[in-house]
């Protein structure tokens, strides 16, 4: 069992670098520790927890706007156990869809726990304790990430959880709390308040989703708070226990006023940890920097034939940067001069409604000193989202004040995971607000907004605001 290329891990970054070195001619290994392939995003994150928003935004459209288009239901009810049977469908099919492409591809799937015994050496520790070893030319670390407890409160997996526990709950929480207002608080906090859990969102910052743009923030938080969700910005919690049926939380604000909750449930939601447990790395001469394993700028280690990828090295922790990261890698082991720009890997928050953004933010732009210029647009204002009642949101344009170059593009509304890939086109190509102003787009769309936004910017020309 000799490989040109191993790849340790099999989420996104690692499967997909793994068929990239399949497809250009080196004889590749995957090894993973669990029994399914696919890692962190499609069996416990991305992909099951947007089956479970999909779920709960039907039954929330459902309950609250299917009589304003003339749908008229009666006796309507959540089948909880349903909908998580269904999300394990959906996982299913993609992890099938997985080992699919290892067998189309020609790649060696080993499981278990890969670890070096040396540079060229991994070996593979199966659940029963048997033991292999493989040689390979080359590694990818590509081990992903594991949730952050709280230091005082570590998960209990029964009513101090992760988001892993949330998607495999077997009741609907009547007070689900949520610590830490970024995108899994935000995204399953949404989940629950949509079938009928109280929610209350504690956030450390003063700002929901703190790493996106400010306003996007303030506009989600406008948007949930209309599914009853409460917030408690600014707080620091302080305690949090589990009598094994009830959660207490204490926090304080900035003045040192206190709050007590109590829940049956308390997801925290503070952040990912990069995951390199038991890789052996001490045996190839790699030291952590902070939990994360360092890279040069082409994902190289200090080891010449090891590189790592995705969330276990610097940068956000993104599925879709991991890939990018994984071809990179491939690329460059064929000789090849890929080129990753990190400013514009989009970030996406799958409430309703949707938050993207791409590019610097506003505060961002102001503490380097740089000069800008903003166009919004409201999607109160436009046809398509007025047609099928999604008007909460907005597009907001960030330009350079001179040269008129799209610095960011930020969207809160509906489709806007999928529309800021054409924000990501065009600040690829170094577009201005202008450029795209000037673009034709059809009408009804969602996409008419960000038109509207960059004519805006170009000279406070939006035509419908």
């Amino acid at each position: 069992m000799e490989y040109n290329v191993t790849v340790i891990g099999s989420g996104p970054g690692g499967y997909v670098a793994a068929i990239r070195c399949a497809q250009l001619g080196f004889k590749t290994a995957i090894v993973e520790k669990y029994a399914s392939l696919g890692g962190t995003c499609l069996n416990v994150g991305c992909i099951p927890s947007k089956a479970l928003l999909d779920s709960t935004e039907h039954f929330h459209n459902a309950g609250h706007t299917f009589k304003e288009h003339g749908i008229e239901l009666s006796g309507l009810k959540v089948n909880f156990g349903q909908m998580i049977k269904r999300k394990g469908d959906v996982v299913k099919s993609n992890v099938d869809g997985i080992a699919f492409l290892m067998k189309k591809n020609k790649i060696d799937v080993h499981n278990g726990l890969g670890s070096f015994v040396d540079k060229n050496t991994i070996k593979i520790t199966g659940k029963d304790g048997k033991e292999k070893t493989i040689t390979s030319d080359y590694v990818i670390i590509a081990t992903g990430s594991k949730p952050t407890p709280l230091p005082f409160a570590p998960f209990d997996k029964k009513r101090i959880i992760s988001s892993t526990e949330s998607l495999e709950l077997k009741e609907i929480p009547n007070h689900l709390i949520v610590v830490g207002g970024g995108v899994i608080g935000m995204e399953l906090g949404s989940v629950f308040a949509r079938i009928g859990s109280k929610v209350s969102v504690v956030e450390f910052l003063d700002n929901l989703i703190p790493t996106m743009d400010g306003t996007l923030g303030k506009e989600l938080q406008k948007s949930t708070k209309k599914l009853g969700m409460d917030f408690y910005l600014g707080h620091k919690v302080t305690a949090l226990t589990s009598n094994g049926q009830e959660v207490t939380l204490t926090a304080e604000d900035k003045s040192g006023k206190k709050l007590e909750l109590k829940g049956d449930y308390c997801l925290v939601s503070i952040g990912r940890r990069p995951y390199s447990d038991g890789l052996g790395l001490d045996k190839v001469g790699i030291e952590l920097d902070h939990g994360r394993v360092p890279v040069d700028d082409h994902l190289k280690t200090n080891v010449d034939n090891i590189y790592a990828i995705g969330d276990v090295v610097r940068g956000a922790m993104l599925a879709h940067k991991a890939e990018e990261e994984g071809v990179m890698v491939a690329e460059e082991l064929a000789g090849q001069k890929p080129h990753i720009n990190y400013l514009l890997i989009p970030g996406v928050v799958y409430t309703w409604p949707e938050v993207a953004s791409v590019g610097y933010t506003e505060e961002q732009l102001k503490a380097n000193g740089k000069v800008y210029k903003v166009g919004t647009f409201p999607y109160k204002a436009l046809g398509r989202a007025r047609a099928s009642m999604d008007t909460d949101g907005l597009v907001k344009i960030l330009a350079d004040k001179s040269t008129d170059e799209i610095l960011g593009v930020h969207i809160i509304g509906a489709r806007a995971a999928d529309m800021i890939a054409a924000g990501v086109t065009a600040m690829e190509f170094r577009a201005s607000a202008e450029d795209v102003a000037r673009m034709s787009h059809a009408h009804p769309t969602y996409m008419e907004a960000v038109k509207e936004a960059c004519l805006a910017a170009t000279a406070n020309r939006s035509i419908h605001s």
